[in-house]
């Protein structure tokens, strides 16, 4: 991962880093319970950053974001907006949907999860893909497997740790399954129209924060999912995390200012005329000619190789990852996740379809 990005414990400091190329000012915002300590950041090049003396593992944080608020040049910058660290890799709660999500002025402290500092991550020991080719891969939707399961404790049930249960892993070794591939466990909202009509997401195909791992889902954060990794490991059956990069949940300009669009909005396409490409047909599409968000992904997959174990990964409307904004077969997403020795031998699935031209 890179280490300029993100909230990192060494050396008897935590340092915190977010790239936001366009903010004219950038504060750092720690909680104590709903208290908030915000404290002014140090610009260098496109990124922002301040370090901390201490070992502040377990604290709660996000960002503001100071500059000008002009939707109609891609400009979302507004200090009433907490915003979530697109390099955190924990949440103190889940995303909510809200109107005051999406208007300019209107704090969202209340709303928007806290980042929470994971302070040094234990890294697993590299080893080979756990899936053969051709092998049956299982897909599963990690609630809905496991919510009304009789033999999981109850406190388990609908949770990653479940999948590493025993009578789970019976299961799965009985159908002989290779590899289970996990439908998205990414922190998620649900999309705008949902709340009214008293609906949710259920699949979780609406990220925010790439790395986050959704706290209904994974309560115990990377530990757990490392676990019930290993657990699977054991058996001889693979993991694989269904990923979504194509877009964010900050959906389209009547959307909500989350992370993304309130830091760095050159990460979403945009055409000539200044709209948002809509390629993924939810309302924004990440643009990967630029290399931030092409570190982002490449980031993303190292650490859940890294700190989980993860043997594969299933792209969601993959074509978009070699948009810039066409579709380039060349792109340079692929050279670069080739050249990353843990990602190179990793199982990597193409959905392969998206709604834009080209593709």
């Amino acid at each position: 991962m890179t280490p300029e990005l993100g909230a990192h414990v060494a050396g008897g400091a935590t340092r915190f880093a977010v790239r936001a190329p366009l903010a004219e000012a950038l504060e750092l915002c720690l909680f104590d319970g709903e208290a908030e300590t915000r404290l002014p950041m140090t610009r260098t090049g496109d990124v922002w950053a301040l370090a901390l003396t201490g070992d502040l593992t377990g604290t709660r944080y996000g960002y503001r974001a100071h500059g000008t608020y002009a939707p109609d040049r891609n400009l979302w910058f507004d200090p009433a907006k907490l915003l979530v660290d697109p390099y955190a890799v924990e949440l103190d709660r889940r995303f909510v949907q809200h109107p005051r999500l999406g208007i300019h002025g209107e704090d969202t402290a209340d709303l928007i999860p806290r980042a929470v500092v994971a302070g040094p991550l234990p890294q697993v020991a590299p080893a080979p893909p756990r899936f053969r080719r051709g092998g049956l891969i299982y897909e599963v939707n990690v609630r809905g497997f496991t919510l009304l399961h009789p033999d999981v404790p109850p406190e388990q049930r609908g949770t990653i740790a479940a999948i590493g249960h025993p009578a789970v892993i019976a299961h799965l070794s009985a159908l002989h399954v290779d590899a289970v591939e996990l439908m998205p466990v990414i922190a998620w909202i649900d999309e705008r129209h949902l709340p009214p009509l008293g609906l949710a997401n259920h699949w979780g195909y609406n990220p925010v924060a790439m790395m986050a791992l959704d706290p209904g889902l994974c309560p115990g954060g990377v530990a757990e999912l490392r676990q019930t990794v290993a657990a699977l490991h054991d058996a001889g059956i693979g993991v694989l995390l269904d990923l979504v990069f194509n877009h964010s949940g900050e959906s389209d300009v009547h959307g909500g200012t989350l992370s993304l669009r309130g830091l760095d909005p050159a990460a979403y396409a945009r055409a000539p005329d200044g709209t948002l490409i809509n390629d993924t047909g939810c309302g924004n599409t990440l643009d990967f000619a630029n290399p931030a968000v092409r570190r982002l992904m490449t980031d993303t997959l190292l650490h859940f190789v890294r700190h989980c174990g993860i043997d594969g990964f299933r792209f969601d409307l993959a074509p978009v990852i070699a948009r810039g904004p066409g579709f380039d077969p060349h792109a340079p997403i692929f050279a670069e996740l080739a050249a990353e020795p843990l990602l190179a031998d990793r199982v990597m699935i193409a959905e392969p379809w998206d709604i834009g031209p080209g593709g």
